[in-house]
């Protein structure tokens, strides 16, 4: 299987089906010839092989891009990864192995032995680890990184996880700029709560110093989302299966 990355988009594909999905974000309008070029490419690329599905949603925010996504993707198994390459590809092996071993839902993980940070700006980790420090005291006691964007999942666990999504689903109206959100803490809170079994691999990350994160704005909205996630499981909104 062969993933082709744009550096606007969020990639999904599918995984032992041969087929590879490009979800394509709206922007504001700035860089537009550059993403009209980039996206040409794709449609080539899509014309010339139909394994090869090019998605174009309105700009909602990487969550509703990524559950898109997620809902189309065909295959065994389903990731999603940043476009930026921060975690390499070839990391990839690692999550394949632990759901043939038995995982649901396998994520990378930037903590614990065998994991390198490469390239953080001290700052930015202290912030990470503040934050999950508090996913894991209010949500998610165990999981050392929730909010790396390499995640694999079986499909059917990735549709059922997905379409149940209540903090971005089909209610996320359109936005302007990006929109970084705690939607990961949703999504492995739910597969914890409805069994499904999760492990986490150590990898290689690498800081990208084009990062689109607001340290105060992105900070408070993760915080919210995830005491959303746990006022929303307090009023039964998580029903199980």
């Amino acid at each position: 299987m062969t993933l082709f990355v744009c550096w606007y988009m969020i990639t999904v594909c599918g995984m032992y089906a041969g087929t590879v999905f490009f979800l394509m974000i709206r922007r504001p309008p700035r860089s537009t010839q550059s993403r009209s070029s980039a996206a040409s490419d794709v449609y080539k690329r899509q014309r010339q092989d139909p394994s090869i599905r090019l998605i174009k949603n309105e700009h909602r925010g990487k969550a509703y891009a990524v559950r898109t996504g997620m809902l189309a993707a065909e295959g065994r198994y389903v990731l999603f990864t940043d476009a930026d390459g921060a975690t390499p590809i070839t990391e990839l092996d690692q999550l394949l192995a632990l759901l043939e071993a038995g995982a649901d839902v396998a994520i990378a993980s930037r903590e614990g032995a065998g994991a390198r940070r490469i390239g953080e700006p001290w700052h930015r980790h202290v912030m990470g680890r503040v934050f999950n420090l508090i996913v894991r005291i209010v949500a998610l006691p165990g999981i050392h990184d929730t909010q790396c964007g390499f995640k694999c999942f079986r499909r059917e666990a990735a549709r059922d996880l997905f379409s149940r999504m209540r903090l971005y689903g089909d209610q996320a109206g359109t936005v302007r700029g990006a929109l970084l959100t705690g939607f990961d803490v949703e999504v492995l809170f739910l597969a914890r709560k409805w069994g499904y079994r999760i492990a986490e691999a150590p990898v290689a990350w690498y800081y990208g110093s084009e990062s689109k994160v607001n340290p105060l704005k992105d900070s408070w909205r993760n915080l919210r989302d995830v005491l959303l996630v746990r006022w929303n499981d307090l009023r039964g909104r998580y029903p199980q299966k």
